[in-house]
């Protein structure tokens, strides 16, 4: 699948924890360099806590501040990149697809439209998952990881055709997951996760980032899916 270079692109990104927080100041730079048309839409329902600074990208100024409100705010003025911030979680399959499918002012040129799923919850993957389903064109990047390793998955659908599959589709037990979707949890619920690392968290913003450079600069991604751990320090393409 190759994307013209005069094509605009949309992309939305879910979660700015984690791995999303390591992977919007590198998305910010390759759509600059991309001289592209982009439109970039952030959502993450949280706060930043104090806790949040030893393994994501805040500073202490940010404590009490929602994520997607800091981040949009600290990049999107420096770049010069339209930018919208979602200061909820997004839980709703219409409410994501109509996010990605809102009309850009594209000169009548489809945009292209890119979802990044930086979520820590099988719930969300589901709900990205069904609406890849769903929508007829859509590059769904999937980030995952535990404390060590993880892997990135992207999906791609054009013209109704999956070109290539989906993180549920390679990871089927994504499908079987009973959990809830993080407003549903408690406070002390949510502060329970699978422990990660900062290292594991790099590695998985450099794996999307990496992607998202060869997709929006060169055009066309060549691997669709890689597996990593940050403590062998290997990255390693899967066929």
């Amino acid at each position: 699948m190759k994307l013209a270079t005069y094509r605009p692109v949309k992309i939305v990104i879910l979660g700015l924890g984690g791995t999303g927080g390591y992977i919007l100041p590198h998305l910010y730079r390759i759509a600059y360099a991309s001289h592209r048309n982009c439109r970039i839409i952030v959502a993450d329902g949280d706060v930043v806590e104090e806790k949040n600074l030893i393994r994501q990208n805040f500073a202490e100024c940010d404590i009490g501040e929602n994520k997607a409100e800091v981040m949009a705010k600290r990049y999107a003025d420096v770049f010069g990149i339209e930018t919208e911030y979602i200061p909820h979680f997004i839980e709703s399959e219409d409410e994501l697809i109509r996010l990605l499918s809102r009309d850009m002012n594209s000169n009548y040129v489809t945009p292209i439209s890119i979802l990044i799923g930086a979520v820590d919850n099988n719930r969300s993957r589901i709900m990205c998952n069904n609406v890849f389903n769903k929508m007829n064109d859509l590059i769904y990047i999937d980030s995952g990881n535990g404390e060590f390793t993880g892997q990135v998955v992207c999906g791609m659908k054009q013209s109704g055709r999956v070109m290539s599959k989906p993180v549920a589709s390679i990871y089927p037990d994504i499908l079987k997951d009973a959990e809830r979707f993080p407003s549903e949890l408690s406070c002390a619920e949510r502060a329970v996760s699978s422990p990660q690392t900062i290292a594991a968290n790099i590695f998985a913003s450099t794996a999307v980032s990496s992607m998202l450079y060869n997709l929006l600069i060169e055009g066309e991604l060549k691997n669709n899916r890689l597996t990593f751990s940050s403590r062998r320090l290997i990255m390693k393409n899967v066929a």
